[in-house]
């Protein structure tokens, strides 16, 4: 380890964006601590703090990337624990209006499929093999405290183990709570303004169930991903393998398009989709456990970036910058991303005089272009008449247009790929905006 440029960093949550967050800073601080209101368990389950963890998720191939990046063991490890690999385009297919499926092709991308618990327990096994990292369990943080002058962060207050109330100095804190709650109540606090907020309210309710694969089960694919049509249902679906031989299934809808919570109304959600494949696959299956189920509100942005003022050495992550919504299956790579982007930053400034000064209005800045294509499948949501929040005044002319990229992409084999390539936040939406692109992707629209 370098000569460290802080002594103690505090991360306040253990999901994936407070791991991967705290492995950026383990270079830079002498202690990282991690703190966490739940019992870590050392087996993939799910735990209370997350509880949206029995539930599918995508580590997208960008997400990998930058995984990989911060934590080298991690695909090894991961593979080692029961994922299964997984190219894109190739075993994963993409049922899409018109296109059932899309065209079958091998992309070049390739991902790991498993539980978010799994995830979760590779990574922090990793970190708890680094020196300078401590994790505490039953932990709930209930204050973030500044400096006198509200120019800096000072400390972290908490209910300890025990149910003792304890004040922890940081000179840098990482709010990866999920809601945001700690820094707003800081920033309100010290008399700051608050960050501006966009919502894309979609009442999304879902609901997930686990399955054997069987036998018999198809050859063809190792997962789908069932889009709806917005001009007639919000219906969607998925279903991707995981660790110990099963699948993991979601299935949901918008504005109180509800699925049961029993297996029987379960699987008729399912034969209710466009198509019969998911249906299929699991009519069969033997159910492992109970159905779980989910709702999810709204697609949050907090627009900290245009604040002028914030407590140095605070850095709010993940969802507590950004929540979009989980059939796009963006959320752990979005915070995967932004702890590499901080790990970036950090190496970058450590000839500075003083590398912590500025450090979070440079990570609002870096973390924008990220942003902006899995906000933009967010604002998607406004295809839907009832969907709440304010509508872009050009969205219905960008929803045309990503019909007709889906239809070029259908034809073209180089094109599929970039598309693969910016959904799955391996490259930025800005390698959609090539002339060339335009202008053939504006001839299709021409045409009708």
């Amino acid at each position: 380890m370098t000569k460290p440029i802080g002594g103690r960093a505090v991360v306040v949550g253990a999901g994936l964006g407070g791991l991967t967050a705290a492995k950026a800073l383990t270079s830079h601080f002498e202690q990282v601590t991690i703190l966490d209101r739940d019992d870590l368990p050392q087996n993939p389950e799910p735990r209370p703090g997350t509880p949206q963890a029995r539930h599918a998720h995508a580590l997208l191939a960008g997400g990998l990337r930058a995984l990989a990046e911060l934590v080298p063991s991690f695909e090894v490890d991961i593979e080692r624990a029961g994922a299964v690999r997984a190219r894109l385009g190739l075993d994963v297919i993409n049922e899409r209006p018109g296109f059932d499926p899309f065209p079958q092709r091998d992309l070049g991308l390739e991902t790991f499929c498993a539980s978010r618990p799994l995830i979760e327990l590779t990574v922090r096994r990793a970190l708890e093999k680094v020196g300078n990292v401590k994790f505490r369990s039953h932990c709930r943080v209930t204050e973030l405290q500044a400096s006198d002058d509200g120019n800096r962060i000072a400390a972290v207050r908490f209910r300890n183990e025990t149910g003792q109330e304890e004040t922890l100095p940081a000179e840098a804190i990482v709010d990866a709570s999920g809601r945001a709650k700690l820094t707003l109540a800081l920033l309100e606090s010290i008399g700051a303004p608050m960050p501006k907020i966009a919502e894309i309210g979609v009442d999304l309710a879902y609901a997930t169930a686990v399955f054997e694969i069987p036998a018999d089960a198809p050859s063809g694919w190792k997962g789908v991903v069932h889009f709806p049509d917005p001009r007639s249902t919000s219906r969607a679906g998925l279903i991707l393998p995981m660790e110990d031989g099963r699948w993991i299934v979601s299935i949901g809808g918008n504005h109180g398009d509800a699925p049961p919570g029993d297996i029987e109304g379960f699987t008729a959600f399912a034969k209710s989709l466009r198509t019969d494949t998911i249906y299929n696959a699991i009519r069969s299956a033997k159910q492992v456990g109970d159905v779980a189920r989910f709702g999810f509100p709204a697609s949050i942005r907090r627009h900290f970036e245009r604040l002028e003022v914030l407590p140095r050495g605070l850095i709010p992550i993940a969802d507590s910058l950004c929540r979009f919504n989980p059939v796009f299956g963006q959320g752990m790579t979005v915070a995967i991303q932004e702890a590499r982007v901080l790990a970036r930053l950090l190496d970058s400034r450590r000839g500075l005089s003083d590398p912590l000064e500025g450090l979070e209005v440079a990570f609002f800045g870096e973390i924008q272009e990220l942003l902006e294509a899995p906000w933009s499948a967010a604002e998607s949501d406004f295809a839907y008449a009832k969907t709440r929040g304010e509508r872009p005044p050009d969205i219905n002319g960008r929803l045309q247009y990503g019909s007709a990229l889906m239809r070029l992409a259908a034809e073209d084999p180089a094109v599929h790929r970039l598309v693969g390539e910016v959904n799955t936040l391996v490259r930025p939406s800005s390698a959609l905006r090539d002339p060339t692109l335009r202008s053939r992707v504006s001839k299709l629209m021409a045409e009708g």
